[in-house]
C-alpha cells in the first residue's frame, strides 16, 4: 500500500523541516509520489521561505507538512552542512524543473502548468514541446492577479482535475503558491510542486547567474538588481534576519556545549571529592 511518507530524512533549519539526500534522491521520491497518485506537495525552500516560516507559525506548518522540502537556497544547504555535519547539495527548483520534465517524458507522466501570466505560460509550453516532444502536457492555466473566490477556485480545481495530471507545477511566488498548494492538494489528487521563478528561467525570459556566483549565494543580489522596487525590502530584511537568526543559533549551540562541559566537569570533580572522603 503506497504511503505519503517518503524515504527521505528531515533536518531542522530554524524550525523548518528540510529534506536531505542526493539530487537524484529528490527526483526519485517525487516520482514515487506521482507514480502512486498520492495527494502531495513539494516545496523548494530558500532563505525567504524559511524566514517567513519562522515569523509565521501557520506558514511554517505548511512547510513542515509538505511531503518533500528541498534545500533550494545555497545558505540552506550551508546551514545543514555546518550544523548537521552533512554534505548536502543545493537542490534548486530552477535546476530541477527541466530535469523533472525530462524524467516525466521518459516515464510517460503528464504535467500541468499553473500560475504566472498567459504570455509566460505560452513561452514555457513552446520550450517544453521543443525540448521534450513526447512529454504529455495535460493543460495549463494562468489565474487572475487578484484574490479569487471559493467558487472561482473550485472551478479551477475542477478544470485541473479533469485533465488527470501526474505533476502540477505551480508558479505564484512564495508564500502564495505554497498556501494554494497546501489548500488544494487533497482536492486534486496529484503531486504539486511550488517552483516559483523556474518558469521564467526555463523559458529564457530571465537569465541566471554564472555557477561561480550561484555558489557564492549571490542570486538574491542579481534579482534585486533586476527588480529593486519590488524586492529591496524582502532581501534587506529577510537576508539580514536569516544571518541574525543563524548567529543566534551558533551562540545557543556554543552555550549548550559549554554548559554540558561544565556539568560533566562538575560531576567528575564531585565524584573525586566523594572518593577522597
Amino acid at each position: 500500500m503506497p504511503t505519503e511518507k517518503t524515504n527521505m530524512k528531515n533536518k531542522t533549519v530554524l524550525h523548518s523541516l528540510i529534506s536531505v539526500g542526493t539530487y537524484q534522491d529528490f527526483i526519485q521520491e517525487i516520482f514515487y509520489l506521482a507514480q502512486h497518485k498520492i495527494p502531495s506537495y513539494v516545496c523548494f525552500a530558500n532563505v525567504h521561505m524559511v524566514v517567513e516560516g519562522y515569523k509565521n507559525k501557520n506558514f511554517q506548518k505548511i512547510i513542515n507538512n509538505a511531503n518533500i522540502v528541498a534545500p533550494d537556497g545555497k545558505p540552506i544547504s550551508l546551514f545543514l552542512n555546518y550544523f548537521d555535519k552533512l554534505k548536502q547539495v543545493r537542490v534548486c527548483g530552477m535546476d530541477m524543473f527541466p530535469d523533472l520534465l525530462k524524467q516525466a517524458e521518459v516515464l510517460d507522466k503528464s504535467v500541468y502548468f499553473y500560475g504566472t501570466t498567459d504570455a509566460l505560460l505560452t513561452a514555457v509550453i513552446n520550450k517544453t514541446r521543443e525540448k521534450y516532444p513526447l512529454l504529455r502536457i495535460s493543460g495549463f492555466y494562468s489565474p487572475p492577479f487578484r484574490e479569487i473566490s471559493e467558487e472561482e477556485n473550485s472551478a479551477i480545481i475542477k478544470r485541473i482535475k479533469s485533465t488527470s495530471p501526474d505533476l502540477i507545477f505551480v508558479s505564484l511566488g512564495c508564500p502564495k503558491q505554497e498556501k494554494w498548494i497546501a489548500d488544494n492538494k487533497n482536492k486534486i489528487g496529484a503531486c504539486l510542486l511550488g517552483v516559483g521563478q523556474a518558469f521564467s528561467v526555463f523559458a529564457d525570459v530571465e537569465n541566471r547567474l554564472p555557477m561561480w556566483m550561484r555558489n557564492l549565494s549571490l542570486e538574491w543580489a542579481y534579482r534585486l538588481y533586476q527588480e529593486p522596487k519590488r524586492l529591496w525590502k524582502r532581501y534587506l530584511f529577510t537576508n539580514s534576519y536569516f544571518v541574525y537568526l543563524t548567529f543566534n543559533h551558533v551562540i545557543a549551540q556554543l552555550r549548550s556545549k559549554l554548559l554540558s562541559s561544565f556539568s560533566k566537569s562538575y560531576s567528575s570533580g564531585k565524584m573525586l571529592q566523594e572518593a577522597d572522603e
